[in-house]
């Protein structure tokens, strides 16, 4: 077998019971989004942790949840045993939970929030049921959906406008920062996907300078996207936290 399809993500736990849970969330990616937020919050000339908690909570829901659980209900990607019936019901109850917050904040924060929580909750629905026929689930809407509008987002929770020269500059900066690592995110993981999930056999060999052979494996072909991956995932994490305390 195929090793490195053995699991169809380096995250991804064995299938069944709460093991399925984890893995639907895809913990990395998910905390790699949730980054964004922090960024975002940081950049702003005031950080209000109570907002960033809730902007937060929020992508969780959105992105951790709801996206990726449509994602599993076409097709069973990463191959759990959850049934349609409990990633629908996932779906709905993340999405909700998210608008409720953000309906929360446009009463206790700002009523320009508004236009966060319609197109954040579009955005789920337009990418990951692939609506228009498909024309939103692409490699520039993932990077604005999950890169730039969790930055923008953070951003403007706490910001509530533009108040001088540096502060656009430093909104706008994080926000187009987050798209291009998106963009980064979106190389390295398509190509580790199609490993993973889709490819049967690789055949060939890697000859060096030296005269050494390497065998080519679908696995020894991952590895290095895999690892790429689960660094950055950890670094932004690192670096959204040590941002944000900072600021605090």
């Amino acid at each position: 077998m195929n090793e490195a399809a053995e699991r169809p993500a380096f995250y991804a736990l064995r299938a069944g019971g709460w093991r399925d849970l984890v893995t639907l969330l895809h913990p990395p990616y998910t905390a790699w989004h949730l980054s964004y937020v922090a960024f975002g919050a940081a950049a702003a000339v005031e950080l209000h942790p109570v907002r960033l908690w809730a902007a937060l909570g929020a992508f969780f829901l959105a992105v951790g949840v709801a996206a990726h659980a449509l994602d599993e209900l076409k097709g069973h990607p990463l191959r759990t045993r959850l049934s349609d019936t409990t990633l629908a019901m996932l779906a709905a109850v993340g999405l909700a939970g998210a608008v409720a917050i953000g309906i929360a904040g446009l009463f206790v924060v700002s009523v320009s929030l508004l236009p966060f929580v319609v197109a954040g909750a579009l955005m789920v629905l337009a990418y990951n049921l692939e609506l228009a026929g498909g024309r939103f689930h692409t490699d520039f809407w993932f990077a604005a959906a999950w890169g730039a509008f969790p930055a923008l987002t953070g951003f403007w929770v706490n910001a509530l406008g533009i108040h001088s020269l540096g502060e656009a500059v430093a909104g706008a900066g994080v926000t187009a920062a987050c798209f291009g690592l998106s963009v980064a995110q979106r190389r390295l993981s398509t190509p580790a996907r199609e490993l993973r999930r889709r490819t049967v056999a690789v055949s060939g060999e890697q000859r060096l300078a030296d005269g050494t052979t390497r065998e080519l494996t679908a696995a020894r072909l991952a590895a290095p996207l895999d690892g790429a991956l689960a660094a950055l995932s950890v670094a932004l994490v690192l670096l959204a936290t040590a941002l944000v305390a900072v600021r605090l």
